[in-house]
């Protein structure tokens, strides 16, 4: 007989208790332990289980290992290729996550059946919509042809006993929060399913060797719901960023086994579906308004792309007593150090001015390059001088107004001279970049200050 045992799971963290916390040790978040029925395992089970892994695993000498790159193939979308490290890989497990309606079905949907076309059978797994209305969006977007299967099931065992029957080479599964395993009493979505889907999928890649995409649903803070374990256990996290008023959207890599983290690739949403955006500096840049104050340029690089953004910022005197500060897709912490290094090094009074700055298109920027911008867009505010037209720049700022340097200038030089600016304001602290690295149109101002900066920018 099976027997089963009460556990209250933290539905934040994951953390387990014997009883009823009303705030998680763990995290600390309240209210947020459920209580759960797990199975006891029986020690006879136990014993075969341990038995079979250990005929199973034998441990290889390091020289022995192959160490040979992970074979890949073509999803049919460069952008998404490029996220992934370069292709798709047989056997890996990848975990999309992001805002509801933000194009994570529609994304996977196209991948689908671009795969279905070129790279053998394809099974589609939706516990949130039928197949009829996943075939609508397939007409809609012009989608047809290829070993593309739908269904909609949220069993963990049916959709297992079907992959066994269609042996299909890659597996979508949107979303892991709807599919629920009968070893567990809980509801879909819970610590414990969550897990225990993840860990059987898993399983089904490595064993079989099928590349399974699982879509995750995010909280309202943004991050991926259900336990922290769920990101560890699979071989990519992707997350999907972008506004819904905005046309584009961007897919950022933030973990990958088989590939540089931080990449990123950049889609256009529109009635076909989501296209490619093989330009992003140009898309970026294509509404900025020359001469007006408030607005800079800076060459970021996001994993092993480079582009360009705009920055733009508004400086206003405060109405009230306290001056606001507001940062769009910047880390609003280190836009207030710029504004105290901008009053205390270069002597501009902005503790009595509200600031408000973001990066144009909802692009989140990271990297501390960018301060450069940031100072340079919040100056032009305040002193109501545009920057010039055919000027961009880089470069992190320390708290003593100095410049420091910025990681891949010379790729960073070779974007700004292509998208046709004539002169670029840079670190002097990374040391002399040669000519031949940067076409010759290209004017490279390397300071070392703050003040000389603005002056070179300014002048």
């Amino acid at each position: 007989m099976t027997k089963f045992r009460s556990v209250f799971a933290c539905q934040a963290c994951g953390f387990q208790s014997s009883k009823w916390l009303g705030r998680c040790p763990e995290c600390g978040d309240w209210n947020t332990f459920v209580e759960e029925r797990e199975e006891i395992q029986s020690a006879k089970a136990a014993k075969q289980q341990r038995v079979l892994s250990e005929t199973l695993a034998r441990p290889k000498p390091y020289d022995m290992v192959d160490a040979g790159d992970a074979p890949r193939f073509p999803s049919g979308i460069g952008e998404f290729d490029r996220v992934l490290g370069g292709g798709v890989v047989p056997g890996s497990l990848v975990l999309i996550g992001g805002e509801p309606g933000i194009g994570k079905s529609t994304l996977l949907l196209q991948v689908a059946q671009l795969l279905a076309r070129t790279g053998g059978a394809v099974l589609y797994v939706s516990g949130e919509e039928s197949e009829r209305q996943i075939k609508l969006r397939g007409d809609r977007l012009g989608l047809a042809g290829g070993a593309l299967f739908l269904m909609s099931e949220t069993s963990l065992e049916n959709v297992l006993d079907q992959v066994d029957v269609l042996k299909p080479q890659s597996l979508v599964i949107d979303s892991v929060q709807t599919i629920y395993s009968s070893k567990f009493a809980s509801a879909p979505g819970s610590i414990s399913q969550v897990r225990e889907v993840a860990t059987q999928l898993l399983f089904l890649a490595k064993a079989r060797g099928i590349t399974t995409f699982i879509i995750g649903h995010v909280t309202k803070d943004g991050s991926l719901a259900g336990p922290k374990s769920l990101e560890h256990i699979v071989d990519t996290v992707l997350y999907f960023e972008g506004q819904k008023n905005h046309h584009h959207r961007v897919v950022r890599a933030v973990k990958n086994r088989f590939g540089s983290v931080s990449e990123l690739g950049v889609f256009e949403m529109t009635g076909a579906g989501l296209i490619p955006v093989s330009n992003p500096s140009a898309l970026f840049l294509s509404e900025r308004l020359p001469g007006s104050p408030g607005s800079s340029v800076v060459a970021t690089v996001e994993g092993t792309r480079t582009m360009l953004v705009e920055v733009q910022a508004l400086v206003t005197s405060a109405s009230f007593g306290s001056p606001r500060r507001m940062a769009l897709g910047l880390d609003r912490d280190r836009t207030s150090l710029l504004l105290a290094v901008l009053e205390k090094r270069a002597g501009y009074p902005l503790a009595d001015q509200d600031v408000h700055v973001s990066v144009v298109g909802g692009l989140e920027v990271e990297e501390p390059a960018v301060d450069l911008g940031i100072a340079a867009a919040v100056i032009s505010s305040f002193t109501n001088k545009a920057v010039p037209e055919k000027v961009a720049m880089f470069g992190e700022i320390g708290l003593g107004g100095e410049l420091r340097s910025a990681g891949q200038a010379a790729l960073r030089l070779r974007e700004v001279a292509q998208m046709g600016f004539e002169r670029c304001v840079i670190p002097a602290a990374g040391g002399i970049i040669p000519a031949t690295d940067f076409p010759s149109s290209l004017k490279v101002h390397a300071v070392r200050s703050l003040d000389e900066a603005l002056q070179t920018i300014f002048d």
